[in-house]
């Protein structure tokens, strides 16, 4: 059978070179293409993909954000973070979201047909560099007996700093993410509180920190 596959990432040529190698195989087709997280959850949707490839920094909502979203919609899509990313943070982040694998850009060519067949396997594919760091974080936490910590903000908080950090007013986040505005400032004023911060400018340099958006 062929793999149906929905691609996300907010470059246009990049969707096109990964296009490229993925429809080479006879086994691989790109039925839909995003530019975003939201426009990949749509798509989602309406194309019902068995595999979803997102890129973690894109407008609107992130690859971890929309990750975490599909798994929640469509338990048995299989998920893969491609990007240009190579660190544990993100890796993690992905584990948590639900994704199946994590690849770098910078070896697409090289892993990501293998990536796709292994999800689809229900295996993980992992680039060499992450099994070191789930290796060490593992014995980590085993020398120290402890939980990793908890998220300082919740996926709602995280959402509204994106959008918040994007420059999005208030009355616009709240039509995109279909709530109040006053709902949209109580979290807003929350992330100032839990963060320690006073104001846009401090938000948007957060988010970048993060890797929310790109600077």
């Amino acid at each position: 059978m062929t793999t149906r596959i929905l691609l996300a990432d907010d470059h246009a040529l990049v969707r096109r070179g990964v296009r490229l190698i993925l429809d080479s195989e006879p086994d691989l087709t790109v039925v839909a293409e995003a530019g975003d997280g939201a426009e990949a959850l749509s798509l989602a949707a309406s194309e019902r993909p068995d595999l979803v490839i997102l890129d973690i920094a894109m407008p609107r909502m992130t690859g971890l954000q929309a990750a975490r979203e599909l798994a929640r919609q469509q338990p048995d899509l299989r998920i893969l973070i491609l990007t240009m990313y190579d660190n544990e943070q993100y890796f993690f982040e992905a584990l948590k979201a639900g994704a199946n694998g994590y690849v770098l850009k910078s070896v697409a060519d090289r892993d990501l047909v293998e990536a796709c067949r292994a999800a689809m396997r229900d295996e993980p594919f992992l680039y060499p560099g992450a099994v070191n760091a789930l290796i060490r974080n593992y014995l980590e936490r085993s020398a120290q007996g402890a939980d990793p910590p908890a998220r300082a903000i919740t996926e709602r908080e995280e959402e509204i700093l994106k959008l918040v950090a994007e420059g999005h007013s208030s009355k616009e986040i709240a039509r995109l993410l279909f709530i109040s505005v006053k709902t949209v400032e109580r979290h807003r004023a929350n992330l100032l509180q839990k963060l320690g911060l006073r104001d846009r400018l401090e938000l948007t340099r957060y988010a970048i920190r993060a890797g929310l958006i790109e600077p």
